[in-house]
């Protein structure tokens, strides 16, 4: 059976970078009908933290990566010693005591040439007569990465290592270790790196955020996973919206890219943008209302989540993060809005207090107070004053919302109701009237 693992470890939080890796695992042990093991590399007891382990699991659980098995490497130390007693009693290892008369377990490393065949890279040969001779068990008794990991994986029984490019140079290390212990190799392969758009690896300014970060910024989980498979692979005839279970029938590892992937935020943007808005309403609804709760815009106790579902579907075909909707759509929440300076020297500055007026007064007649009424009312006001409409469009938007962008006009009035519409014209005709 195919078994793959993902291996992080916990003095940080999960990044993109680590998020994709979890990913192609998941994905190939999907492909293949086996399994995906968990390992948490915890055996930097000094730096490895439980809210980094809990941010991990929380991240893979939201994307969707269950795991079949879990395992942590600070409970493993008494089997890493073990096999470290094992090389040392058959002359494959030494002791060396540090000035505190602690001991290190050193590996012999045994100057030959090491060919592999990565599944993503092809071939590939090492010399080891570069690598000196390897700590496997350190003088505080922790093992070392190398050594726990192939002690781990053979243990574990991992087929298949899936990994980035990072890890190569760990690859020749490994294999000795492997043919030391007498433990079948596994196949492996090594991920091209992400790099950022600007050029050059991933930071923290460019990219690489924690997947907690993004699942607050308001991107949809499978719209991160869509984004996460196309940064080194791709289904084929140019298809960029795939669903992860289609996915599952077409990934193979060995169809990865060699050359490194690039994070484009603007891409992943549309990504999202395509999931949200084919994404059911009464979902985005129950993601939103918390944003919403804490901005304070509603009451968690007493809102209307009807009129909260009618927004969000007024808003959902232009989002490119949910956190959009609580910045774009305030002005329906919020008693007194913020105008946007600029918008209000370009379109509030004239004198419309007539038209205003004029306009405040035909919706206050409207029988039926519906998109259509309120469509027909004001096209016959501009008709009427033979103005175009959008010298009138653009002044009351920004009166009304404080922006100038948004949903079409006579929806924004219909949610916002004859009564907000109207105070909130009615301050610019007592402004207008009160500077003359």
């Amino acid at each position: 059976m195919i078994r793959v693992r993902f291996a992080p470890s916990p003095t940080g939080n999960l990044h993109i970078g680590g998020g994709r890796t979890a990913l192609f695992n998941w994905l190939y042990a999907q492909s293949k009908n086996g399994q995906f093991i968990l390992r948490i590399e915890d055996t930097d007891l000094s730096r490895s933290k439980k809210e980094y382990i809990d941010e991990i699991l929380n991240s893979l659980k939201w994307l969707g990566f269950e795991w079949d098995e879990i395992y942590y490497q600070s409970q493993r130390f008494d089997i890493y010693k073990e096999y470290a007693q094992k090389v040392l009693k058959e002359g494959k290892a030494y002791i060396e005591k540090s000035k505190n008369h602690k001991e290190a377990v050193i590996f012999k490393v045994i100057p030959q040439k090491i060919k592999t065949i990565d599944l993503i890279h092809g071939e590939i040969e090492f010399d080891t007569s570069v690598i000196k001779d390897q700590v496997l068990i350190k003088s505080d008794g922790t093992p070392t990465y190398n050594f726990a990991c192939v002690v781990d994986d053979a243990l574990m029984k991992i087929t298949h290592i899936i990994r980035g490019d990072d890890h190569i140079s760990n690859t020749p290390k490994q294999i000795l270790l492997y043919q030391a212990l007498g433990f079948p190799l596994p196949e492996f392969a090594h991920l091209p790196l992400i790099l950022a758009k600007e050029g050059g690896r991933m930071s923290k300014r460019k990219g690489a955020t924690a997947i907690t970060e993004y699942r607050q910024m308001g991107y949809l989980p499978q719209a991160l996973v869509n984004f996460l498979m196309l940064l080194g692979w791709s289904p084929g005839e140019n298809r960029e919206i795939i669903d992860i279970k289609e996915a599952t029938k077409l990934f193979d590892i060995r169809s990865v890219n060699k050359t490194a992937a690039v994070m484009d935020m603007a891409k992943l943007d549309w990504i999202n943008n395509q999931y949200l808005k084919s994404e059911d309403p009464q979902s985005l609804t129950d993601a939103v209302i918390p944003m919403l709760i804490e901005k304070k815009y509603i009451d968690k106790d007493n809102f209307d989540r009807g009129y909260v579902m009618s927004l969000v579907k007024l808003f959902q075909a232009r989002l490119s993060v949910l956190n959009d909707f609580v910045d774009w759509a305030d002005f329906f929440f919020l008693k007194n809005i913020t105008i946007d300076p600029a918008a209000e020297q370009k379109f509030l500055a004239q004198d419309l207090s007539k038209e205003f007026k004029l306009f405040i007064d035909r919706l206050g007649k409207l029988d039926k107070f519906d998109i259509a009424a309120i469509e027909a009312s004001f096209r016959e006001l501009v008709a009427e004053l033979n103005i175009q409409a959008k010298a009138l469009i653009h002044p009351i938007r920004v009166a009304l919302t404080g922006k100038t962008i948004g949903p079409g006009l006579f929806e924004v009035i219909y949610y916002l109701g004859k009564e907000r519409t109207k105070e909130r014209l009615m301050k610019w005709v007592k402004q207008r009237r009160g500077s003359l």
